[in-house]
C-alpha cells in the first residue's frame, strides 16, 4: 500500500548513471515529495555528485527508470541546483541581484528582458535568504558565505519544484551554516523538494527527512534517526572507522568534509 500524501516531485526505480568512462552510481530506488527533503551521504567518489548531475541529466542513465512526478524529463524551471564549488569570477564588476537574475534566464527564454515578475522574484528570494539588503552590494565583495547564499538565491529564482545541492555548507561558518538551515526549512515548508549530498549531520538531522546512503551503489535509504546510524554509516564507507560527532563524518582520508 502507498504511504499517503502528495505524489513524488522524483522518484528512481533501480535507476543507474554512468560516465562514458565507466564510474557511476547504481541501484537507486527512492522517492522525494514536495516539503521532503534527502540527505544523500558516502565517501569521496562514491556517486553523489553523479547522482545530483544525473537527476539534472548531465550523465546518462542507462538503467532503470527517473520520473518527474508523471514525466521521464524535467519541466524547464522545475530544479534548481547549487554546485559544490562557485563558477562566478569574484572579480566580475556583477551585483548580487545580477548574479540571481541568471536563474531566471531558462524562463525568460533568449528574446525576453526581464520585466516586473522576475524583478520580484529576485527580491524575493534575496529575502528568502537573507540578503535582501545586499542585492545591489558587488557579488565579489561579499563573504564566502554571503556568495553560496547568493548562489542558492539564484537556484531558487527559477521558482522550482526540486532543489539539489551538492555540499552546501563545505567552508561555511556557523552563521551561515544557520541561515542556510533556516532557508532550507522554509523552502520545505513551501513545498520545495531538496535533495542535498552532504557529510554535514546537523544539516541531515535537522532538515531531511530521509537518508541515502550511496557508495557505488545504494547501501541504505529510509528515515534519517534509523539510517543515520554508526554501523550502517561505517559499512557505507567500507569498513574505515568512522567517528560522529555533533556536525559531521569523521573519517580518515575524507578531510574537508
Amino acid at each position: 500500500m502507498s504511504e499517503p500524501g502528495p505524489p513524488p516531485v522524483l522518484s528512481l526505480t533501480g535507476a543507474a548513471f554512468r560516465y562514458p568512462g565507466g564510474a557511476g552510481v547504481a541501484g537507486l530506488r527512492f522517492s522525494v515529495r514536495p516539503g521532503e527533503a534527502v540527505a544523500v551521504i558516502g565517501p569521496n567518489g562514491a556517486g553523489k555528485s553523479t547522482l545530483l548531475r544525473g537527476i539534472l541529466g548531465l550523465v546518462p542513465l542507462v538503467e532503470g527508470e527517473l520520473r518527474f512526478g508523471d514525466r521521464t524529463d524535467a519541466a524547464d524551471g522545475m530544479i534548481g541546483f547549487l554546485p559544490q564549488s562557485a563558477e562566478v569570477d569574484p572579480d566580475f564588476p556583477i551585483s548580487l541581484a545580477q548574479v540571481v537574475m541568471q536563474g531566471r534566464y531558462r524562463r525568460l527564454g533568449l528574446l525576453r528582458w526581464p520585466g516586473r515578475h522576475d524583478r520580484e522574484v529576485v527580491r524575493s528570494v534575496l529575502e528568502t535568504v537573507g540578503l535582501a539588503e545586499l542585492a545591489n552590494r558587488r557579488f565579489g565583495e561579499l563573504s564566502g558565505g554571503q556568495r553560496q547564499r547568493g548562489l542558492l538565491a539564484r537556484a531558487l529564482a527559477s521558482e522550482p519544484r526540486l532543489l539539489l545541492l551538492d555540499e552546501p555548507f563545505n567552508g561555511l561558518d556557523q552563521p551561515n551554516r544557520e541561515a542556510l538551515i533556516d532557508t532550507l526549512t522554509t523552502l520545505k515548508a513551501g513545498g520545495v523538494a531538496v535533495i542535498v549530498s552532504t557529510h554535514d549531520l546537523e544539516l541531515a538531522r535537522t532538515v531531511c527527512d530521509t537518508a541515502l546512503l550511496v557508495n557505488g551503489e545504494q547501501v541504505g535509504c529510509g528515515r534519517v534517526d534509523e539510517v543515520l546510524t554508526l554501523e550502517n554509516v561505517q559499512q557505507c564507507f567500507d569498513g574505515v572507522e568512522v567517528e560522529i560527532d555533533e556536525h559531521t563524518l569523521v573519517v580518515p582520508g575524507h578531510e574537508g568534509h
